[in-house]
């Protein structure tokens, strides 16, 4: 049977969830981007990983070279530092990679439509995060407005299971799942072992931490996350 969802994988913690959220009655799809964003490779090896442990065989890579040629973003510029230390939720982070994730949605609803899947997973969080703006929840009410004009069917629909959780109800409700948490990879600058101090680093060590959890995989810096 043809798979009925198509899940974001990325590779990162809250993704790692999403598809072990999919194994409950879906039939799952994996769509993965590599966009020039500087831990490409291993990101794709967490995704591959991932996709490997449920024995997803239907998984597709996309490479776009636009974000990095467009820059503006410390994801995909290497003249743009990747900022280390505290988070501030107010304040929109230069590793945000602008107006991202439509172009991410875009082409997962350009697939959904060709392989008849009707639900598009993203693992979008709004508290306790970056603060990306395509990360609110009013932005995919949004998209599933348009989706429900610009499609054939109006069927295809976007879905955001983790919106409203913090990082550590995530982790918890992963641990639930047993999702593979040790095949996740969440640096945003290395790719050999995570740094610990840039903000992805921090909110997932964070995370593990408030949920009373040991975080599997190690750090370069071992300090305690803020």
């Amino acid at each position: 049977m043809n798979p009925d969802t198509i899940v974001l994988v990325s590779g990162g913690m809250d993704s790692c969830v999403c598809a072990a959220l999919a194994q409950r009655g879906r039939r799952p799809a994996y769509l993965h981007f590599d966009y020039g964003q500087r831990t490409a490779a291993r990101e794709r090896e967490a995704f591959t990983a991932i996709a490997d442990h449920y024995q997803v065989e239907d998984r597709l890579v996309i490479e776009t070279d636009f974000f990095r040629l467009i820059g503006g973003s410390a994801l995909t510029d290497t003249q743009i530092p990747v900022p280390e230390g505290g988070i501030d939720e107010a304040v929109i982070p230069v590793t945000y990679v602008p107006f991202r994730n439509a172009h991410f949605l875009a082409a997962a609803v350009s697939w959904a439509e060709v392989i008849g899947a009707e639900a598009i997973v993203i693992g979008a969080v709004a508290p306790d995060s970056s603060g990306y703006p395509d990360c609110r929840p009013e932005y995919y009410e949004a998209f599933n407005a348009l989706l429900r004009l610009g499609t054939r069917a109006g069927r295809v629909r976007i879905e955001t299971p983790l919106i409203g959780m913090s990082k550590a109800e995530i982790v918890r409700l992963g641990l639930e799942l047993d999702a593979p948490f040790p095949l996740s990879w969440s640096c945003y600058q290395n790719s050999a072992q995570a740094c610990g101090q840039c903000d992805s680093c921090r909110l997932r060590r964070r995370a593990f931490r408030q949920a009373g959890a040991d975080d599997p995989i190690g750090y370069a810096n071992q300090e305690e996350a803020c």
